[in-house]
């Protein structure tokens, strides 16, 4: 980063973490929330927030609205039936044809998600989403994960975001996705696959350090049979493929299936504690305090799972609100895109932009593995920068950013450094320090230049996309 962000000491943890913030509200925590809460948003999202409580702003955004008029789930592309016959039956055209096919729909499935993140009256419903889909980290295109399989699985988290997080994880370990990309379609008595039990316990529950190997190997025998019907893509438990013995759990003895497996681990204090430092490092700031994970982890267990609490009370917190928690995240690639799709009111992706996302380390519905994404520092490096860079560049040349279709056109500022101050407080909600700002008036202004022209009529949309793309390259605008 350069010297130009404005960083803002730690300080210390408030005395009553998780207490109602009682502190000044305004555009700037507004939009603070709104970052962390949803993408972002316009400048008239931000005012329509300020001018609410901080409390009556968060019940806005918790309560989610109807979601009906966005567009249904994206329609499952005719492959002829191709996808049922065995690869070794098909000619070498058939399997060319099946590979376009795929990858039709998984470019269908991308776009259908990031313009419902984009476009939804309910930005926390698709961010919670986001952060499940990274939790219980599935990727699309491999291990037979193709078609609608992880469309499917998302509106599986979209309808639990802030639902009970232990009838999510049931509904998961039973997911024809989640069955796929963890090898337990096809455990069984003979052959029981450790994948689901292992993942299950280290990455979606517990942690390193709160189970054993036997634990692994014992609940990788209750997983057994925990298959799905291939035709109809349901859940099927297979019984005759089920081991029905006794088993030893975390201390517990039975004849465990899948699911009493997943009831025992949710009973163990250090699931609640596994969930709470990640709801803090996603939506708060990295490395949160050990005292605050577990005033987080009591909340939770005091909700018995259930997230709408527990978000409301996080979200309207000191220390959501806090010094340390203020810009203290790097925007992943979806934050920084989708959020600048909202802040300039595109309603709709471009198709162009999968690849930038590629390249910027985060394409949705394709995580690196079953960890998801690291995120925080790993986003930013000099290959992902630029990638960054180019994308506001394209899209503050784009089409949809003509005038009359963005504020940022909307009127010939008196002065450059009246335009700055528009473009500062608008995208950065003035987070810039006074020598980045001067900055951005000298071009505006054309300081330097052979014609050093002022900002004027002939080159007010040049000048402004310009400026606009300076300030979106400015250190604030790559953290929420």
């Amino acid at each position: 980063m350069n010297p130009d962000a404005t960083f803002r000491p730690a300080g210390a943890l408030p005395a009553s973490p998780l207490a109602p913030y009682a502190g000044p509200w305004n555009a700037r925590l507004a939009a603070h929330l709104l970052r962390r809460a949803g993408f972002g948003g316009s400048p008239a999202d931000v005012t329509r927030l300020a001018k609410l409580s901080s409390s009556d702003a968060v019940e806005s955004l918790v309560r989610f609205p109807s979601t009906a008029a966005l567009p249904a789930s994206p329609e499952l592309v005719d492959d002829g039936g191709m996808a049922m016959q065995r690869p070794v039956d098909m000619t070498e055209d058939q399997r060319k044809a099946l590979a376009r096919t795929r990858r039709e729909q998984e470019l269908a499935n991308i776009e259908w998600w990031m313009n419902r993140m984009v476009a939804s009256p309910a930005p926390l419903q698709e961010k919670m989403t986001l952060f499940l889909h990274g939790h219980f980290a599935t990727a699309s295109g491999t291990k037979g994960i193709y078609g609608t399989d992880i469309v499917d699985q998302n509106n599986l988290l979209r309808g639990y975001a802030l639902g009970n997080w232990r009838a999510l994880t049931h509904a998961i370990v039973r997911d024809r996705a989640m069955l796929k990309w963890l090898d337990n379609a096809r455990s069984v008595k003979a052959h029981p696959n450790e994948n689901m039990a292992r993942e299950l316990m280290e990455l979606f529950t517990l942690g390193i350090g709160n189970y054993t190997e036997q634990d692994v190997r014992e609940s990788a025998r209750a997983f057994t049979g925990y298959t799905f019907t291939r035709r109809t893509g349901q859940f099927y438990f297979n019984a005759a493929q089920h081991d029905d013995g006794p088993k030893i759990f975390l201390g517990q003895v039975g004849d465990f299936n899948g699911d009493d497996i997943v009831d025992i681990i949710f009973k163990q204090p250090a699931c609640a504690t596994w969930f709470a430092g990640k709801l803090l490092a996603f939506f708060v700031y990295s490395d949160p305090e050990p005292e605050l994970v577990d005033t987080v982890a009591a909340l939770i267990r005091k909700n018995d799972y259930n997230m709408a609490p527990v978000m409301s009370t996080l979200l309207r917190s000191q220390v959501f609100y806090s010094e340390r928690a203020y810009r203290a995240l790097v925007k992943s690639p979806v934050d920084f895109v989708i959020g600048s799709y909202q802040l300039y009111g595109i309603g709709q992706v471009d198709p162009s932009v999968v690849p930038v996302m590629r390249r910027m380390g985060q394409l949705p519905f394709h995580p690196p593995s079953v960890k998801g994404w690291d995120g925080g520092a790993q986003w930013l490096n000099t290959q992902t920068l630029l990638a960054r860079e180019n994308f506001s560049s394209a899209l503050l040349a784009s089409p949809a950013m003509a005038p009359g279709k963005t504020w940022l056109l909307e009127e010939l500022p008196s002065s450059g450094t009246v335009a700055t101050q528009k473009l500062v407080g608008t995208i950065l909600q003035g987070d810039a320090s006074p020598a980045a700002s001067v900055r951005i008036t000298a071009y505006l202004d054309g300081t330097g230049t052979s014609a050093d022209a002022a900002l004027s009529v002939e080159n007010f949309e040049e000048r402004m996309r310009g400026a606009a793309y300076l300030t979106m390259a400015m250190p604030a605008y790559q953290l929420s």
